[in-house]
């Protein structure tokens, strides 16, 4: 099939980069020229794992192209998907506005009938926004179907070349046998394909999202208490996630949930539920939760170090929001270092991939490391924001040389808290018990009731 992607982002790139692979010819436009032009010299503006592959073929084999111009994409396209950015308003709502300009675009250059699909997530009702947008602007037929997005970062080829379930709002016969063909190759392992009406599919991906959002915020929550009552989270969540009820999933405490879709889709959820009279406690909650939770690492730092950060040089691993992905949108990494540089405290930090996004995305007077050991020279401490598989199995010897204080603030509960004991480490993670080494406690008079 002749496809056209319109916004060549993360979920643009990776849609038509994947539907390419079937097959397809695919063009990408964007009005980003730097970027357009950086892609048909063969260079990818993410960093997603086996994407490059992927690309390279499918730019090679002459099934993948870009371009700034929405004409030439579309031209010859029977299905143009919108993959376009829906950014929180000041009001927390999704902003709609590329979307429907991009539509009114589009209606104004079609010559004929047209599947239009709204990759990107957004409210319920914006199908019904984009057809009035094209009725407006076209005589010509179109179809506006919704098709959210469900990749993961980090994961998103394997999410897309082979997921759990693909849904489609639309009420169209003709569109339903033609996205049965065009995905057809995707589920071949029997996972279905779910057909509905527009206004429910838009809802399922918020659901979905803050659903996920809402478990991750439980088990942090969890994870408080655990250290109040001198359990260990860990246990707990061994002990529910065997619960075939509940899942394995998405029950790993931490400082908070970050990234590109959760943060913003349940403040767009939680925005569209007040517009139509209706009290989201329970997203509420979360969004209050996650906030408070992003800094419980600055606080157990401020305790240990009896409440004076001024002039302690404090070295971090991780800033992306999560691993395999250089995306630092809303990382946690962001709150922890703006709270220990406004403590007076110095920040030297390494992630394999986000420096450079994080540095020009904050501006802030963050020095960086090429490798993980170089930035603990002369720490005072350790906060690990990231659980990156290069942290999980470190040279603690050289660690121990490098670090001032052998002192660790584990947000990402990488470590055994026993083994971290014995190498005699001062360890504080996330609703488990501390390393029990009195030394630290001596020299620093740290509270650990936190």
């Amino acid at each position: 099939m002749n496809i056209a992607v319109v916004g060549t982002g993360y979920v643009g790139l990776v849609t038509g980069t994947c539907l390419a692979e079937t097959g397809n010819r695919v063009v990408c436009v964007d009005i980003n020229q730097q970027k357009v032009k950086m892609m048909q010299e063969g260079h990818l503006p993410i960093y997603e794992p086996g994407l490059e592959q992927l690309f390279h073929r499918n730019i090679i084999q002459d099934r993948l192209h870009f371009t700034t111009k929405l004409e030439e994409a579309i031209s010859d396209a029977e299905i143009i998907f919108m993959a376009l950015p829906t950014p929180p308003g000041a009001d927390g709502s999704a902003d709609l506005t590329y979307i429907l300009n991009a539509s009114a675009d589009i209606a104004r250059l079609i010559t004929d009938y047209k599947v239009i699909i709204t990759k990107s997530t957004v409210p319920v009702g914006t199908a019904d926004m984009v057809k009035e947008v094209f009725e407006a602007n076209t005589s010509i037929e179109v179809d506006v179907v919704s098709n959210p997005e469900f990749l993961r970062e980090g994961v998103a080829v394997e999410d897309f070349m082979r997921p759990d379930r693909i849904v489609i709002g639309t009420e169209s016969d003709k569109v339903k046998v033609l996205l049965s063909r065009l995905y057809q190759p995707y589920v071949r392992q029997g996972n279905p394909i779910i057909f509905m009406d527009q206004r429910s599919s838009e809802l399922t991906k918020y659901a979905a999202n803050s659903f996920l959002a809402t478990k991750i915020t439980f088990m942090n929550e969890i994870a408080n208490l655990c250290e109040k009552v001198g359990a260990d989270v860990d246990m707990v969540r061994l002990g529910i996630g065997t619960d075939d009820r509940i899942g394995k999933r998405f029950l790993f405490s931490g400082i908070g949930y970050g990234g590109s879709c959760f943060p913003k889709d349940v403040q767009a959820l939680s925005k569209s539920a007040n517009e139509n009279e209706y009290d989201f406690k329970i997203l509420n909650a979360v969004m209050d939760v996650n906030e408070k939770q992003k800094s419980i690492i600055v606080q157990k730092a401020k305790n240990y170090f009896k409440n004076d950060l001024s002039g302690l040089k404090f070295a971090v691993w991780g800033l992306a929001f999560k691993p395999e992905t250089d995306d630092i949108r809303e990382a946690p990494a962001i709150t922890v270092i703006r709270e220990l540089l406004a403590a007076g405290a110095t920040v030297t930090a390494f992630d394999p991939e986000a420096i450079n996004n994080f540095d020009n995305y904050t501006n802030l007077p963050v020095s960086y490391g090429q490798n993980p050991y170089e930035v603990l020279d002369g720490a005072d401490a350790l906060l690990i924001l990231t659980e990156w598989a290069v942290f999980r199995n470190p040279d603690f010897n050289e660690m121990q040389e490098r670090l001032k204080n052998k002192v660790i603030f584990d947000g990402r509960n990488l470590y055994d808290v026993a083994s971290m004991e014995q190498l005699g480490f001062y360890y504080n993670s996330i609703g488990r018990p501390l390393a029990n080494v009195t030394s630290h406690a001596n020299t620093y008079g740290h509270d650990s009731s936190k």
